[in-house]
């Protein structure tokens, strides 16, 4: 099914208008500054970092000061937080506006990752409904004229659900839009988003924008996405791995002159990751490290084309750019598979039962003790 162009409707995120409503979500070791370019080439939208640490950019680790760095043809910069304690979140808002790091903050409380939810960050914050409006109001605060915007899940688990207190405790708290990947902590990637969640949380969060994350793996999905749930933009994650070009295609379904919806040949793919690879080196500044970088990328890249498995087993094995060249010139050219080529990417994993702190769902506050305990997620999580 193919659905006709949505008409443009731009997203306005605090004072910076995003011409096409379309996010790229952060992914731990993949959006940094490399791919968000790529992506930007192809298309537009918004482009965020992967999740930096607020206790690792207060103490200026040196691999979460990288990971902050923005090339300078991004326009608007933006970055993600997370943290457990709203005065060390403060303080990473307060040093990323005083030195003009970003124009655009996103906080981090969807997380499921056990080592993160175990601490009670993440996805696992938003139940401690006081806590989570106390960072969010702190951080409002220190970001001053910078916008800054909430990411989270529906909840802990389905007995345990929170997007709906949290989307209005962030509304009254100044953030500039709510976006709400609609799984629970416990589903991880797994089964398909509930969509619906999305349109509760539009019902019930009326003054802000509210973003849709979940199951969009073509542009057909974000404007379908949009027309159900009237969510006001959307955002993008595991769908556009080893598909940079989605973005493209996204300002296209929204009617955006920039859009282009692209013949995906496996000579246009190779030239895609090709370009990957470069962007990577340049962005280590070391070429052995950008190509094992992107090693992760190939299966994402060839998903259903004609790629044998030696090649894509080399292709995995790769240290230099003239080695990518070598590899690449053996593949030739071939048209776009089509649906072996489309659909989920990435890991969905299995439900799980969600790795909490002693009693965490006990209450909705926080104990004395539980804090000195939260506060060592993001010790253990430093470096971004």
């Amino acid at each position: 099914m193919t659905l006709a162009p949505a008409s443009v409707r731009p997203l306005q995120i605090g004072p910076l208008q995003i011409d096409v409503p379309v996010v790229l979500a952060p992914m731990a070791g993949i959006t940094n500054t490399a791919f968000r370019r790529l992506c930007r080439e192809y298309g537009a939208g918004l482009y965020v970092s992967e999740m930096i640490t607020s206790r690792a950019l207060v103490e200026r680790n040196a691999i979460t000061m990288r990971l902050i760095q923005h090339h300078e043809s991004e326009t608007p910069r933006s970055i993600q937080l997370y943290g457990v304690d709203p005065t060390t979140i403060a303080e990473a808002v307060r040093i990323i506006v005083a030195e003009d790091r970003a124009d655009h903050i996103d906080l981090n409380f969807g997380c499921p990752v056990p080592k993160v939810t175990r601490k009670g960050g993440g996805a696992a914050l938003p139940w401690k409904i006081g806590l989570f409006a106390d960072i969010v109001e702190r951080a409002v605060k220190a970001a001053g004229d910078v916008p800054l915007t909430v990411k989270m899940r529906k909840g802990i688990n389905k007995d345990h659900l929170t997007f709906l207190d949290a989307g209005r405790a962030a509304e009254d708290a100044g953030a500039a839009a709510v976006a709400l990947h609609a799984r629970t902590a416990s589903e991880y990637y797994s089964g398909h988003a509930d969509w619906s969640a999305i349109g509760e949380l539009k019902q019930a969060v009326t003054s802000i924008p509210v973003l849709g994350n979940g199951d969009i793996w073509s542009a057909d999905d974000a404007v379908q996405m949009m027309a159900e749930t009237d969510c006001d933009g959307v955002v993008v994650g595991r769908g556009c791995l080893g598909r940079p070009w989605l973005f493209g295609e996204l300002a296209g379904a929204f009617g955006d002159e920039q859009g282009v919806t692209v013949d995906a040949t496996l000579g246009f793919v190779s030239a895609a990751f090709r370009r990957h690879a470069e962007l990577l080196v340049e962005f280590f500044e070391d070429e052995d490290r950008g190509c094992k970088d992107v090693r992760k990328h190939v299966a994402w890249y060839f998903k259903g084309y004609p790629v044998g498995g030696e090649t894509r087993a080399a292709l995995a094995r790769v240290s230099t750019l003239q080695e990518i060249d070598d590899l690449l010139g053996t593949l030739g050219d071939a048209p776009y598979p089509g649906a072996p080529a489309e659909g989920q990417r990435g890991r969905a994993g299995t439900p799980k039962r969600t790795a909490l702190p002693d009693g965490w769902l006990d209450s909705r506050e926080v104990a004395t003790e539980t804090t000195d305990m939260m506060r060592g997620a993001e010790v253990e999580n430093s470096g971004g």
